[in-house]
């Protein structure tokens, strides 16, 4: 009875007209694995980067730094459809080498730079990742 069982079963979704599709070939890019890697050279003043319009990779903006010697950047978002400032009331988070969120519950499809400047004199050539 289970071997005229299986072969119903396993025809059922064409009989449905659903597509099946191996695991591998289902999975979406996760939030980290749609990274862009940027190089931020040292400046007195703030640097942005961007226009960048988030996904649904990510429900937050999140930076990482690749380069790790022990400087750090400090990062804010400005959403451009609605302001100049940076979020969290014009505020720098510093950033170092693990994933830290600048901006949370972002709507996908939102447009926003990245401003970043320097932690201190040290960062002078800082490798970083951005997840949108």
């Amino acid at each position: 009875m289970i071997r005229r069982l299986l072969p119903a079963l396993f025809g059922l979704p064409v009989l449905l007209g659903l597509t099946v599709m191996p695991a591998p070939a289902q999975a979406a890019t996760s939030c980290y694995g749609g990274a862009i890697s940027l190089t931020y050279h040292y400046s007195a003043a703030a640097v942005e980067y961007g226009t960048y319009t988030t996904s649904s990779r990510c429900k937050d903006i999140n930076m990482r730094l690749t380069t790790d010697n022990g400087t750090f950047l400090d990062a804010c978002v400005v959403f451009v459809d609605h302001t100049t400032l940076c979020n969290n009331d014009n505020a720098y988070q510093t950033m170092g080498p693990p994933w830290l969120t600048v901006a949370t519950d972002v709507k996908d499809g939102t447009h926003f730079k990245l401003r970043v400047h320097a932690y201190d004199i040290d960062s002078q050539l800082v490798h970083f990742q951005l997840a949108f």
